[in-house]
Order: structure tokens, then C-alpha cells, then sequence
């Protein structure tokens, strides 16, 4: 039993094999898209491990992905909107932080995913923001983010639709959110750690899943090199919209 523990990181074989292969297609459509990644092993992971397991597990995999990709993506990033984000979510986090000690997350995450797939409707049909945004418009986009990040660890999905509202080139909006991501988890692993929440289990488990998250970010990258212009913005939208679904059912049920 021991070596079963030692060699699985307490998972049984069956379950390992299900992480594995989660991971694998997570980290493909992360690759793709720049995002989704701790959203969609949050909720699939959950079936197997305990929600205190997954998220560390989820932000570290987010991390590393991050670190993977920002090397090849850096000179395409929007550096004068990353301050104002940062800055945005940097305000927005403690927000959402206190909302959720008064207000239970689940009907928080029900009213995030809401306005998400309202915002997809919106740009499905056409909708974008007019002219370009000023510091005022990017530091609102950021701190909605903090706000849904703080609140229920949705703030990548905020800023997606942000992106495509004004209209921003694949490869930038891309770039941008991956950095961000970057920045914002890298900050999130350093609380998770003072905060005791990343031990011995979950940097076992967390490198272990490494393999196939890379080899996953890989296939999803060529994959949108590959890919024409619009279908980007087509698929990000298909995924912004099962992702609100996934934390409706999630919080529903």
C-alpha cells in the first residue's frame, strides 16, 4: 500500500489515469485559446479529488502553462494595458475577497457565469466596443477580473470578453492573457503558500501532471498557429460559454 501511495501521490491507479488524461485535454485547449485551463480541472478534477486539493493543483498547473507559453508570445503582448490590468485587478481582488466572506461563492459564481454568457451572446451577434479604450476603460476591465478572481477564481473570463469587445488581434488578446495569467498566478501561488495550502501532496501531483500539460500546451499552440484569424474568435467564445455553463452546474448542483 505504501509504494501504491508513494508511486501514485495517493492516488489509485484508475483515478491517476483519469487526472492524466483531464490534464492532457485541458492543457490542449489551453494552448489554443491562452486560457481555461484551472476552470476546466476544477471541474473535472473535482469527481476525484477534493476541491482543497484541486485548486492549488489547478493554480500551479495555470502557472506553469503560463511559463511555458509566455516565452513565445511576449513580444505580442499589449505592454501598455498589462500595468492598468494589473493594476485593476490588484484593486479588485481584496473586492471580491470580502464580497465572498459575506456572500456564499456558489450564487456569486451563478451571477458571474450569467453575465459571462450574456457578454457572448452580445459578441456573437456582433457586438464590439467603439474606438479605442482608455486607461480608465482597461483599469475597469482589470479590476472586474480581481473582483471575479477574488470571488469565485474566475478572472481570466472577464478579461477574455474584455479582449474580444474591443476587437483585439488573436495573437495579442492571446499574448495578453497569458501574461496576465502569468503575473496574476504567480502572485496567487505566493499566498496559497504562506497561507499552508500548497504541501508536500500537491507539488507531488502537481509534477506528475507536468508531462502531459506541456505535451498538451504543445499541441494546442500548433494548433493555433495553424489556425485562420476568425476561427480563434469563434472557438474562444464556444469555450467562454461552456465554461459558464460548467460553473452553473457547479454551483447548481
Amino acid at each position: 500500500m505504501q509504494l501504491s501511495v508513494t508511486l501514485y501521490a495517493g492516488l489509485a491507479l484508475g483515478p491517476l489515469l483519469y487526472c492524466l488524461i483531464v490534464v492532457f485535454l485541458a492543457s490542449v485547449v489551453r494552448g489554443y485559446s491562452g486560457f481555461g485551463l484551472a476552470a476546466l480541472l476544477v471541474t473535472s478534477l473535482s469527481l476525484v479529488l477534493s476541491p482543497a486539493e484541486v485548486v492549488p493543483i489547478a493554480l500551479l498547473m495555470e502557472l506553469a502553462a503560463s511559463a511555458v507559453m509566455a516565452r513565445k508570445v511576449w513580444r505580442y503582448v499589449a505592454w501598455p494595458s498589462m500595468g492598468w490590468l494589473l493594476l485593476g485587478a490588484a484593486l479588485g481582488t481584496p473586492i471580491g475577497v470580502t464580497i465572498l466572506a459575506v456572500v456564499p461563492p456558489d450564487p456569486m459564481r451563478i451571477a458571474i457565469s450569467l453575465l459571462v454568457l450574456a457578454a457572448c451572446g452580445l459578441l456573437w451577434i456582433g457586438y464590439s466596443y467603439r474606438g479605442q479604450p482608455g486607461w480608465r476603460a482597461i483599469l475597469a476591465a482589470g479590476g472586474v477580473s480581481g473582483v471575479a478572481n477574488g470571488v469565485a477564481a474566475l478572472g481570466g473570463l472577464p478579461l477574455v470578453i474584455f479582449l474580444l469587445s474591443i476587437a483585439a488581434e488573436a495573437a495579442v488578446a492571446r499574448a495578453t492573457l497569458i501574461v496576465y495569467l502569468l503575473l496574476i498566478n504567480a502572485y496567487g501561488t505566493v499566498v496559497y503558500t504562506y497561507q499552508g495550502l500548497i504541501g508536500f501532496e500537491v507539488l507531488l501531483r502537481s509534477g506528475i501532471f507536468l508531462g502531459p500539460m506541456v505535451a498538451g500546451v504543445a499541441i494546442g499552440n500548433r494548433h493555433f498557429l495553424n489556425a485562420a484569424p476568425g476561427s480563434f474568435r469563434r472557438f474562444t467564445l464556444i469555450l467562454l460559454m461552456v465554461l459558464s455553463l460548467l460553473g452553473l452546474g457547479r454551483a447548481l448542483l
